[in-house]
């Protein structure tokens, strides 16, 4: 999931390791694939159990006070996230749990802004998902057929609800908006990331129902970012800048980047061409241009490991030589790119950002990235000199907010290439999550991951722990299903969404 700010105030507690279970230690020893999968399963019960019980249906645990917060709007933010990785699981108690809830949401009312960004990705991509799987693979885990036909129905709803926000003169969409008085914030402009990471999900919506306002709204939207003015912005080719004026379409300025704010702009760019090979074939294009500029522009390695790459951002002839965990899903979509397009080249690439990536988990005292990090050699703090030295980077942000990008792209390395390593790799990911994050309730997040047990925890259980962490670390150990990525080497019968819902591709 993208373009997710930190949270702004948790409480900070002192970890109790006594309260992990199973632990670190027996988690470590498992090595079989079954074994695996079946802890990972144990853990998203865990964390269900816990929002079942202090938060439900609200939008997510507080899993060190066992309280809950509403940051989604008070709309069941975690149990709609979590549905598709139910569904992938087989666990039908929760499965028909949320599809027993979701007919009962009031979509026309909140106390609080909306994201149309953030409820595309987690609550329209997470309905359409399950609408997806259930009419599909997993329609035997259904105990009331209707409540399958309810995620269609309330996802039209939910799109009709928000779609004033395409309400500007050119039809960039305003993204935090009142749907009450349905006015928006004042911005004059948008991002990146949330002008162009709605078109998956709302183009589904309208294949599947019929209606074709929806696709077009955000085609519309996307059609200045796929055709950016002036050319000035467009630095290189593919590559464009982070903010698109709503009144006229046109960008207001070149700086590039892979972080958040930008990322998922970039992610749907193929994954488009993956949902429809026959309509999105300039989408395609633009990813190659961009991806092809990437490995020639923006490609980076610290001074201290030259054997290392991140990806740099960019702007008026100047490089930033910092990045985000945000950015580490990069190489995942630098290997789905490889792998739809019969391109070497992009995957030899991916698979190097995704080894920079893991070196960001396997450097630090925690084994898990940091929200932020730079290698630039001409700032490192006195303090840090010897990780840079040894690691090839610095951190910026110890935080650590329950993330899955680096995950992800462990998941996709590991289904392109078939090698064990990039496996092992998310298995030990899961293994330190569970050791320092875990509560008596859920997972929290942590302060610094560079600190013993993370330096403390923050009070908050994002609703992406269920759709993107668990599920990335549970696929990584189950078999080849249609829901896969290159499931058996074949052809994508599903992609995932930037928030890990799999959608059904046209065929």
């Amino acid at each position: 999931m993208r373009f997710q700010s930190l949270p702004w105030a948790f409480a900070l507690v002192t970890p109790s390791l006594a309260s992990l279970f199973p632990s670190d230690h027996s988690l470590q020893q498992l090595s079989d694939t079954k074994s695996r999968a079946e802890a990972v399963k144990e853990a998203f019960q865990h964390a269900w159990d816990g929002y079942n019980k202090y938060a439900f249906p609200h939008d997510e645990l507080l899993p060190v006070s066992n309280g809950h917060g509403d940051s989604r709007n008070g709309w069941g933010a975690s149990a709609v996230d979590a549905l598709s990785t139910a569904i992938v699981m087989r666990n039908a108690d929760v499965v028909n749990q949320i599809l027993d809830f979701i007919p009962t949401i009031n979509f026309h009312n909140t106390s609080s802004s909306v994201s149309l960004f953030e409820t595309t990705i987690r609550y329209i991509g997470g309905m359409l998902s399950g609408y997806d799987l259930l009419k599909g693979p997993a329609s035997d885990l259904v105990k009331n057929s209707s409540n399958v036909d309810a995620l269609l129905t309330q996802s039209k709803t939910l799109a009709d609800v928000l779609k004033f926000a395409f309400d500007t003169p050119s039809g960039v969409p305003n993204n935090d908006v009142n749907i009450i008085s349905k006015e928006d914030d004042g911005t004059k402009t948008n991002g990146l990331a949330v002008t162009g990471s709605l078109v998956l999900e709302w183009t589904r919506l309208s294949d599947l129902t019929g209606d074709d306002e929806y696709a077009k709204l955000t085609q519309k939207a996307q059609s200045y970012l796929l055709n950016p003015s002036p050319s000035k912005y467009e630095p290189f080719p593919g590559l464009v800048g982070s903010h698109i004026d709503k009144e006229t379409g046109q960008f207001t300025d070149g700086v590039v980047s892979w972080n958040g704010g930008d990322d998922s702009f970039y992610e749907y760019l193929i994954k488009m061409y993956v949902y429809d090979t026959k309509r999105f074939g300039l989408y395609r294009d633009r990813w190659v241009a961009a991806a092809n500029s990437s490995m020639h522009h923006l490609k980076s390695h610290p001074p201290s490991r030259p054997d290392l790459t991140f990806l740099a951002s960019y702007e008026d002839g100047k490089y930033g030589l910092a990045s985000q965990h945000l950015t580490c899903f990069d190489g995942g979509n630098f290997l789905l790119g490889g792998s739809v397009l019969n391109r070497q080249d992009f995957i030899d690439f991916g698979l190097e950002l995704v080894n920079g990536c893991h070196d960001t988990y396997n450097e630090t005292l925690t084994g898990i990235g940091p929200e932020s990090f730079s290698w630039d050699a001409s700032a490192v703090p006195a303090d840090q000199k010897e990780l840079y030295e040894r690691a090839g980077f610095y951190i910026t942000s110890g935080a650590y907010i329950l993330r899955p990008e680096v995950i992800e792209s462990f998941y996709y390395a590991y289904r392109i290439t078939k090698n064990t390593m990039y496996r092992d790799w998310v298995w030990n990911a899961f293994v330190a999550i569970n050791k320092n994050c875990r509560t008596d309730s859920g997972f929290a997040g942590l302060q610094n991951v560079n600190e013993l047990n993370g330096g403390g925890k923050y009070d908050n259980q994002e609703s992406f722990l269920f759709a993107e962490v668990l599920k990335y670390a549970y696929l990584t150990h189950s078999g080849d299903d249609e829901w896969q990525v290159n499931p058996g080497a074949g052809k994508n019968a599903f992609v995932l969404n930037t928030e890990a819902h799999p959608i059904r591709v046209v065929q």
